[in-house]
């Protein structure tokens, strides 16, 4: 156990031990490490992520929630290759994010991550059939003489995910919820490291978008791929073991569930905890309704103790 009153000398001695760990992220599939993106609108410079920090590790189903604004599109766009970082680190599968060329990038986005959008459309072409949608990624990067190949793979995701019934329909034969399990065999066509879906779910009902939480899964658990999913359904986050919440450009909470089995009964439940996230800064969001609760604002008093720190309205009044 820590001394009961840290001198100078612990504190220096722990914070020799922080800098003699690992590096930050080296074993996670996805990190982001200060991660800064500044748009410039108007002659208006906006900060839509403001020293972002997260970590995602092989193998994970999680979820990205916030209100609009937050920064939870953005960095969806910065790991999927589609947009740039400003300043800070990104890093996905061993790819350096802000070092990549143009033709890096093409072929990141070809090979790394699939990416689902919200909006059907965006995600099929019209004129082709929902094998051919599915064949055509793997199409782009290896040799016509796989054609059938590509043609067994194609088959093989439509089974996987339920849509084997699909193979010769254009997406307009197709309901919604079809569409979008179909889109997903399109972004898992290439073996990607990682898949990504802005909204996935925003334009169907309740029991479909189910269906396609559930392929979501069944990718998870049957391919091992890592899949992070931004949602503001909250019956999407409450279904993953990881929820992170971005906040004004920052990660500001986690919530993780577990299964815990009632010793007495047998019974399964799943018990989740929420986690306050302090960033690399040491940097902390407090829930709002924490401190509303406790009237803080502009300054806190803080007390370090043996095992955590306290954290105390401003008495100096």
């Amino acid at each position: 156990m820590p001394p009961a009153n840290p001198t100078l000398t612990d504190l220096a001695n722990r914070a020799a031990a922080q800098r003699n760990r690992p590096s930050y992220g080296h074993d996670a599939l996805i990190t982001c490490d200060r991660l800064v993106r500044i748009f410039t609108t108007d002659g208006t410079e906006v900060q839509a992520l403001q020293g972002l920090d997260l970590l995602v590790h092989e193998g994970e189903l999680m979820a990205l929630v916030g209100a609009s604004g937050s920064g939870k599109s953005t960095l969806m766009n910065i790991l999927a290759g589609l947009d740039t970082p400003t300043a800070g680190t990104a890093r996905v599968a061993g790819h350096n994010l802000l070092t990549m060329t143009a033709k890096d990038r093409l072929t990141y986005r070809r090979t790394t991550v699939g990416f689902v959008w919200q909006q059907t459309s965006r995600n099929l072409l019209p004129y082709l059939t929902a094998a051919q949608n599915i064949a055509l990624p793997m199409q782009l990067t290896s040799a016509r003489k796989e054609r059938r190949l590509h043609t067994e793979r194609a088959l093989e995701l439509m089974e996987l995910l339920d849509v084997a019934d699909c193979r010769d329909r254009r997406p307009h034969q197709m309901s919604g919820g079809q569409q979008q399990r179909v889109a997903i065999a399109v972004a898992l066509a290439n073996k990607p490291a990682v898949l990504l879906a802005d909204e996935p779910t925003g334009e169907l009902d309740s029991h479909t978008a189910e269906q396609v939480f559930a392929a979501f899964r069944t990718a998870n658990e049957h391919l091992g791929t890592t899949i992070v999913i931004v949602t503001h359904d909250q019956a999407v986050a409450g279904e993953v073991r990881r929820t992170v919440a971005i906040r004004d450009g920052r990660t500001s909470t986690e919530v993780l569930r577990r299964s815990e089995v009632d010793a007495t009964t047998g019974h399964e439940t799943v018990v989740a905890r929420e986690y306050a996230m302090l960033d690399r800064a040491g940097r902390l969001q407090l829930p709002a309704e924490y401190t509303e609760a406790l009237g803080m604002r502009d300054r806190v008093a803080l007390e370090l103790e043996p095992d955590h720190i306290a954290v105390r309205p401003d008495d100096s009044d």
